[in-house]
């Protein structure tokens, strides 16, 4: 059994893959520098010769950075036309798996629901909107295209870009000694923080059977930045107001972003690693260890 995964470097790609070999499948991974997958002719020659089992989209700059437009419409919605559109003509047999993002939702800070409607928010939900359509019109003609919608996922893969691992590891870095101060927002700010181990176990969940083909695929736990900051200064044993200062010019995009997740839950989903033990596993500690 052949797999392929575009987006292989990113922190979803690299779990998925050790996922997939625990399975014996055979896996082809395409980062940024193998293959453009914005280029058709590249996508399908390498669809045509591995003829996979299976093939994940999870390559994307995850920004919603109005600057990135053309990079993600490149790499998701292009990417998405290419892959699908050489499954139809060279793997008719190929199972496909397009991301998705909660952000993509219209957020009326509530659970959101697959069922809710879209919203084109930023150039990043443009590009997953299209996505989303493509993957839709391609299951009308017969491929099976499944669409996971993604919410907030970490992992110690993340980097400091990320506030999830920008806390983590300057929690690491005081607890060594460091005198720094961490520059932080809004921090009632609700959000997941799923580790991504658990995420992509529910791709394969979605993507072995054959009754749903849209879902969240998340925990559906909301936990503010306040109590990701807690988390982790319990971890180290320090107080963290003696370590941050209060970003005043920032402006979050939502207030919560947080999902139903009944339906995947439905097909068996649930999460292993816990909120105090993902923030362990990213600071490089056990909980209570000095």
């Amino acid at each position: 059994m052949t797999a392929i995964i575009f987006g292989i470097n990113g922190q979803d790609g690299f779990y998925l893959e050790q996922l997939l070999l625990s399975l014996n499948i055979i896996v082809h991974g395409v980062g940024r520098k193998d293959i453009d997958i914005s280029n058709y002719e590249k996508v399908a020659a390498l669809i045509k010769d591995k003829q996979p089992e299976y093939i994940f989209h999870l390559a994307a700059n995850s920004t919603t950075r109005h600057d990135a437009l053309f990079e993600n419409h490149a790499t998701i919605s292009t990417g998405t036309l290419n892959i699908l559109e050489a499954v139809k003509n060279f793997s008719t047999h190929s199972k496909v798996f397009i991301s998705g993002s909660g952000l993509q939702f219209k957020n009326n800070n509530r659970p959101i629901k697959e069922a809710d409607a879209f919203e084109a928010r930023d150039a990043y939900s443009v590009s997953r909107i299209q996505s989303v359509y493509a993957a839709r019109y391609y299951r009308s003609l017969g491929i099976k295209t499944y669409v996971g919608y993604f919410f907030n996922h970490d992992s110690p893969r993340r980097t400091e870009r990320h506030m999830a691992m920008k806390i983590a590891a300057a929690s690491k870095r005081i607890s060594a000694g460091s005198k720094e101060k961490i520059e932080i927002g809004d921090m009632s700010v609700v959000k997941e923080w799923t580790f991504a181990g658990d995420i992509v176990k529910g791709v394969w969940l979605l993507v072995n059977q054959d009754d749903i083909y849209e879902a969240n695929i998340s925990s559906g736990e909301g936990h503010s930045i306040a109590d990701w900051v807690k988390a982790c200064f319990k971890i180290i044993g320090k107080n963290p107001d003696e370590y941050l200062v209060e970003k005043k010019s920032f402006i979050p995009e939502y207030k919560e972003l947080v999902s139903d997740n009944s339906i995947i839950a439905s097909l068996g989903f649930k999460t292993n690693v816990s909120f105090a033990q993902l923030a362990a596993m990213m600071i490089g500690k056990e909980p209570g260890s000095d």
